[in-house]
This record gives C-alpha cells, structure tokens and sequence, in this order.
C-alpha cells in the first residue's frame, strides 16, 4: 500500500517548524527518519493531512556536554551513538543500546527523539533512558518545559506531549562511576521488537537501583527506587539477592495477567541484573 495524500512541509529552523505546527489547522504528524512513522503511512494506519519534515534541522543534531549530563538533539540518530560520534557518559551503555536497535539500516536514518516520541514500550530508548536518569526538554511557540523520561510514556503508544510540542533535547546524566549497568531483551529474532526488556542500573555504593521492566501492553514498568526486588536493601551482594516473586507480583499489579508472559519478564530482569553484577 501507499499513504493517503497529505501535504509537506519543510521549515528552515526549528522556530518555524514549530509556527508550522502552532498553526496548522489539520491533523499533522513530524518526520524525521521515519522508521516508525513511514511504514505506519504505507499501511494507512495513521492519515495525517501534513508532515512537518525536521530531518534536516541542525538545532536538533546538536550535542554538548553540560556539567554532568549530556544534551543531545532530537535528531542524533542510533547510529550517531552506536559509532562514538557523540561524548559517552554512560560507559558504553548507550552505544550498546543503540548498536542492538533493529538493523543498520533502521539505525543510521532512525532518530532518539523520533522513537520516544512514537512512544512504543517495545522501544529500546524508552526503557534504556528511565533507567538512566534522562530527561527531556519538550518544545512549542510557547517555550520549553523539561519532562523526566519515566513520566513522558504514559501508556502504549501515548505521550506526555502536547499539542503544538516537539522533543527537542535529551538530557542523560553521567553514570557514577560506582555505578553497575544492566541492558537484556527478548526479541523472537535479531531486529524484531522486543517482548521483554530489562534494564537495571545499580550502586551498591549509594545503595540505589533504577529497575525498568519494559515491552508491556502499556507504559514500562519504572521504578526509581528498587529496593524492595533486593529484600529491602541494595548491596554488593545484590545478584544474589534478587526476589524473582516481588519482580512477578509487581507485574501482576500491573497488569501482566498471563503467567508465561511474567515467567518471560522475570528471567529478562534476572538477566539483566546478573549482567550488571558481572
């Protein structure tokens, strides 16, 4: 199949993209690399009567560090990460998130910005990022305001954007050095979505955990503040430590009511957590 007709913009900066959306007064959707959103025309599943093309906007591929984060434009691509093109200050974690992303193809036109705003739950960026800590910078005509990741999905396919906003920039804090990083999912095969996802960030030196469970029927699983999967504590010894009953009575509580579907969670969170402890 091919999309329905719809008009195309192109702006020449970000101020007036976001005119163009302020003002457009017919359903509209953003491109940038399009691979979430140009198969979803192809098959009709989405009948917008305008694009709004960022692709080419260089405010949004800028990078900097900035004390102790690292702000990156809506449109770095996965490959931009996946090739060191960018500072790292996750030691390695986001360069191998993002060099497990689909295929090469998909990573070098695919945007982070792009698939959080698609808001897929299967999504590597989503889990990935609330579990480090990220923040993003939401944009529109009438200024910006600063979203944590954990609170932008807020269900399958939903997000905290408004009308008239855009992602604009990806805040990621540097990992502590002390700091124990976790990344697993469960794909049928090599690019497919993922059906389970784990992603753990661990320090047994402050005694914190950052747990997301992610690729459920709604928005991920995120929790700040974990301790209760460790018997009550964080410590060096948290591998062993782990409850895999608190892991599935959390997923029944929301609302993962398919046994096998929790067995699966579980041992990807397990996975997880004995990747970060080795």
């Amino acid at each position: 199949m091919k999309p329905a007709p719809f008009g195309y913009e192109r702006p020449r900066d970000l101020q007036a993209a976001l005119a163009v959306l302020a003002e457009a007064d017919a359903s509209v959707k953003i491109i940038a690399g399009g691979q979430s959103l140009g198969p979803m025309l192809n098959l009709r599943l989405v009948e917008p009567e305008l694009l709004i093309d960022i692709a080419g906007l260089a405010e949004l591929k800028q990078v900097e560090r900035q004390g102790d984060e690292l702000v990156l434009g809506a449109c770095v691509t996965h490959a931009d990460i996946e090739d060191g093109r960018i500072p790292d200050v996750t030691r390695g974690a986001m360069q191998g998130v993002a060099g497990n992303i689909a295929y090469r193809a998909v990573r070098n036109r695919g945007t982070i910005g792009g698939s959080l705003s698609h808001a897929d739950p299967a999504a590597d960026w989503v889990s990935a990022l609330s579990a480090l800590g990220a923040k993003l910078t939401l944009r529109s005509l009438a200024g910006s305001r600063i979203v944590a990741m954990e609170d932008f999905i807020v269900g399958a396919l939903e997000s905290a954007l408004r009308a008239g906003e855009i992602v604009k920039t990806v805040h990621v804090p540097a990992m502590p050095a002390s700091a124990h990083w976790g990344y697993v999912k469960s794909c049928r095969k090599t690019g497919e979505f993922a059906h389970a996802i784990g992603a753990v960030m661990i320090d047994p030196s402050a005694a914190t955990a950052r747990i997301v469970i992610g690729a459920i029927d709604s928005a991920p699983i995120v929790m700040t503040d974990a301790a209760e999967l460790f018997g009550g504590r964080v410590a060096g010894d948290y591998k062993d430590r782990f409850d895999s009953r608190v892991a599935e009575a959390i997923l029944a509580r929301a609302g993962v009511s398919d046994a096998a579907h929790r067995h699966i969670h579980v041992n990807v969170l397990k996975r997880a957590v004995r990747e970060a402890a080795a």
